[in-house]
């Protein structure tokens, strides 16, 4: 069924993809006070926010680079098949316009938008931002009821604080959504994690509340249909949250990042596990630490529109 011809892409056909005004995938910006925004199912959001970065700032500016090489998406996903834009109106719902200066203001600011945007009907698919971005989405997003998870990452963002007490950094996002009870521990699923580490604290604390941690090792001993069929089944049919990391990737592929860890999935993998997700009940999605000045050729950039991309298609299907 053809959704509502508004709501389809420019094609490049039509014009070419270096011009023209740059929004998500192409699609009509429709801001929040716009009339039509009650026939769009899924909104697409950048948060052009980094301030819980502890090391190499940039995923500020992931947002509107992910938009420019997100006009390289086309209308069907030549592995699946889904035509998104024909089973949803999709539309760019804009950035939420943080405070740089303060982060408990950035995420309330965060909240409220979110919450215009679920009041509307809307599923949101958010383009970050470091990580830190996910906790004021999850607090809209998980208002009624405790979400389960499934997080791509190199890292579990687990951690209690940074830097003696400073609780509120991109390293501790999901401490602090199961300490509010925006997610459901049991019903959580991290995947990729690897790396050096400072000490044992998030695994442990991963292990006292049963999150179910998937290190990088064992995700290559069993390859992605084994683990991604655990993932599912940890999740099940109740509300999921989808959190993509780019770091997930590995920096070969993928490094414009700011905290980048080798021995990663190449760029195949980090779309197959995106497409095993058919079947989950996606309330809501992100891509985040996109980081466009270590991304000097913009590949980076353009992974994550891919992934958007392919989150929109499972979240259609």
């Amino acid at each position: 069924m053809m959704s509502d011809p508004f709501f389809q892409p420019v094609s490049g056909f039509d014009l070419p993809r270096y011009a023209g005004v740059p929004t998500f995938m192409r699609l009509p910006h429709v801001p929040l006070e716009d009339e039509r925004l009650g026939q769009v199912d899924v909104g697409l959001i950048g948060v052009p926010w980094d301030s819980g970065t502890t090391n190499r700032p940039g995923p500020r500016h992931g947002p509107r680079q992910l938009r420019d090489m997100s006009t390289m998406m086309r209308a069907e996903n030549g592995a699946t098949g889904i035509r998104p834009f024909e089973a949803m109106n999709c539309a760019d719902l804009g950035d939420v316009p943080p405070n740089p200066a303060d982060i408990q203001e950035s995420m309330a600011r965060i909240t409220a938008f979110y919450n215009r945007v679920l009041a509307a009907g809307i599923r949101p698919l958010t383009a970050g931002g470091d990580h830190l971005t996910s906790l004021p989405v999850l607090r809209a997003l998980a208002a009624k009821e405790p979400l389960g998870m499934v997080h791509f990452d190199s890292h579990t963002d687990l951690f209690h604080s940074y830097f003696g007490g400073t609780m509120y950094t991109h390293g501790t996002p999901f401490r602090r959504a199961v300490e509010e009870r925006l997610l459901d521990p049991k019903r959580v699923v991290q995947i990729g994690i690897r790396g050096t580490t400072y000490d044992r604290e998030d695994r442990d604390f991963a292990d006292s509340v049963g999150i179910r941690v998937i290190p990088i090792e064992e995700f290559h001993a069993r390859g992605v249909e084994d683990v991604m069929a655990e993932a599912r089944e940890i999740v099940g049919t109740a509300p999921t949250y989808v959190s993509y990391d780019i770091d997930f990737v590995d920096p070969a592929f993928a490094p414009g990042t700011g905290t980048p860890e080798i021995g990663g999935p190449n760029s195949f993998q980090a779309l197959q596990v995106v497409r095993s997700l058919k079947g989950c009940n996606i309330v809501g999605a992100d891509l985040v630490e996109v980081s466009p000045p270590f991304d000097a050729s913009g590949g980076t950039a353009y992974l994550g529109a891919t992934l958007l991309f392919e989150l929109l298609c499972v979240m259609a299907g």
